[in-house]
């Protein structure tokens, strides 16, 4: 996997106004899980959505498989910020979706798994994304709870992740971890924004060999869905401020996975 060198120009100050006026267009590919094919890689950034085998109950939103949820407004809206506030440049109106078996997935540095609760996943596939993890991909889990309405919620992520990387630990972030400051300068998790999950966010990580001090290799946010503020930033929906702490996580996640 070739890791891309921080190519951004650092844009102190390019807050909330600018990133509602970057998402506002949306995706004009047919709507809900409507991508057909992958595009051609050409070696510039996209963002990669992992697709699985649905478990029991998973196709609860617009019949969607759960994999696809948000898709593809989340991620074209969320690389238009990056577009608009770096000099990254990353495809904006296509979005790659890949299976964890895809040999192709290893030219994408980061990825994107929703609702993993919902995630059955095979030995090969377990194989895949150990080896994936481990040539420097980073991985963001996002949009997963407690059952009934998240599937198999956290032990069935914990017991995938077990088969991925055995002893696998996932450890409480601190704020001062280097991906809260890659971008923006998100100062408390406190602020982080709720749609509809009840009670406190959960954000973990996965670290090389379970040591803190190493390179994170996934991202794990749990009780909450920080993409659905980008699916929805340009509908009125949801409050601006809010919206704008979803998008600084998000930049900051990309930075992080583009650059470790």
């Amino acid at each position: 996997m070739v890791k891309n060198s921080a190519v951004w120009r650092i844009a102190i100050g390019a807050g909330g106004a600018l990133l509602l006026a970057a998402g506002a267009a949306l995706a004009q590919r047919g709507g809900y899980g409507a991508i057909s094919e992958n595009p051609r890689y050409d070696g510039k950034f996209m963002f990669a959505r992992l697709k699985y085998t649905v478990g029991v109950g998973g196709y609860y939103y617009h019949g969607m498989p759960a994999w696809a949820h948000g898709d593809p407004y989340a991620e074209e809206n969320l690389m238009k910020i990056i577009d608009a506030i770096s000099s990254l440049h990353p495809h904006v109106d296509e979005g790659v979706v890949l299976g964890l078996e895809d040999p192709d997935l290893f030219k994408y540095p980061v990825s994107y798994m929703t609702e993993a609760g919902f995630w059955v996943m095979n030995d090969k596939e377990a194989v895949a994304l150990h080896d994936y993890l481990l040539k420097g991909g980073f991985v963001i889990f996002d949009d997963f709870r407690d059952p009934p309405r998240g599937g198999g919620g956290w032990s069935n992520f914990a017991y995938n992740m077990e088969r991925v990387l055995p002893g696998a630990q996932f450890l409480p972030i601190d704020i001062s971890h280097p991906i809260f400051h890659m971008f923006y300068e998100i100062d408390s998790l406190d602020i982080l924004p709720q749609a509809y999950d009840g009670g406190r966010p959960i954000i973990r990580g996965l670290f090389e060999n379970n040591d803190p001090t190493k390179r994170l290799m996934a991202i794990i946010n749990y009780n909450t869905d920080i993409s659905d503020f980008w699916e929805f930033s340009a509908r009125g929906i949801y409050p601006v401020d809010e919206s704008n702490e979803a998008y600084k996580l998000g930049v900051n996640y990309i930075m992080y996975g583009l650059t470790h």
